[in-house]
């Protein structure tokens, strides 16, 4: 059941949850964690419902913090509740007028105790995620390069620059099978990578990942190519016996070719957004994966 507060304050939200929670039967609920979502009004709806998929996975208070007009006199809107689908709390949260450049003082007191925060930006994110006064209240800081609505070409490049410790991007997410079967293909195949090749979709923050992450990995020229798409279409890793090729057009279903064995079929179905999330919140801590990649990712711009 939700309920509706006008022209309201943090401690009355608070006490909002907690009735909230009285009137479920449950005073006290098991949520791990704090999840902020930073979202333009537009995009709330399908940013709630998708962290209401995750928040099954991971029972948390869910704060939705909607920046408005910063002008004039300030306002807090909220509206709050427990059920109806989600695994804990959740609290839709509009700031308008003086308050929006203090969202952090609202936010603040509305955290839960003696667990992780996790805050998201399902489309703009700020520059510098950690030096944001929302971003420095979390531990895990949750970008989505791939849904900027402006400036897509640099937005993945910029998130790197700005890397600090819990920062991620969705893009880099969404590489996971991706590098499940290229590690594996490696696993089945020692022969030594000579060069490699990714091909995608011309704006493709996960493809700029993933050409970081092979030259990472492997220390080779990683060529990127441009496709028709969906997302990134092919991979190509040659080494001296033959190519090794991941291929998938069609979003869905890749073909694995390697040297002297048969094409086979392998399930590469591009993931939606709540699943994206859940994988995330798996982890809090830093991924030291993503890091250097982000840190490769910057190397090679500077290259050219």
């Amino acid at each position: 059941m939700m309920f509706d507060l006008e022209n309201t304050t943090a401690s009355k939200i608070a006490a909002e949850f907690v009735r909230a929670r009285t009137r479920a039967g449950s005073p006290a609920m098991g949520m791990v964690m704090t999840l902020i979502i930073v979202v333009p009004d537009e995009d709330a709806e399908a940013a709630m419902k998708a962290a209401q998929r995750a928040s099954r996975e991971h029972p948390a208070r869910v704060l939705g913090v909607i920046l408005g007009d910063g002008r004039g006199k300030a306002q807090v809107d909220a509206t709050v509740g427990t059920g109806g689908g989600w695994g804990g709390e959740t609290g839709l949260i509009r700031l308008r007028g003086e308050v929006v450049r203090y969202a952090e003082s609202v936010v603040l007191p509305l955290l839960l105790p003696d667990s992780p925060v996790a805050i998201w930006w399902p489309t703009e994110a700020p520059d510098a995620p950690a030096e944001d006064p929302l971003g420095a209240l979390a531990q895990r800081r949750i970008t989505d390069a791939a849904m900027a609505k402006r400036g897509k070409s640099s937005v993945m490049l910029r998130q790197c620059q700005a890397y600090a410790p819990g920062n991620t991007d969705l893009s880099w997410t969404r590489l996971t099978p991706w590098r499940a079967l290229l590690a594996a293909a490696l696993d089945q195949h020692p022969a030594k990578v000579v060069r490699a090749s990714v091909s995608a979709e011309r704006i493709s923050p996960s493809a700029d990942l993933l050409v970081a992450w092979l030259n990472d990995c492997l220390r080779v020229p990683v060529e990127r190519h441009t496709s028709d798409g969906p997302g990134i279409t092919q991979v190509v890793m040659d080494t001296k016996p033959g190519p090794i090729t991941i291929a998938r057009g069609d979003g869905r279903l890749a073909t694995f070719s390697s040297p002297e064995r048969p094409d086979r079929p392998v399930a590469l179905k591009r993931r939606e957004v709540p699943a994206l999330l859940a994988e995330e919140l798996r982890r809090l801590d830093e991924d030291d994966v993503y890091a250097a990649v982000a840190k490769r990712l910057v190397h090679l711009e500077k290259q050219g």
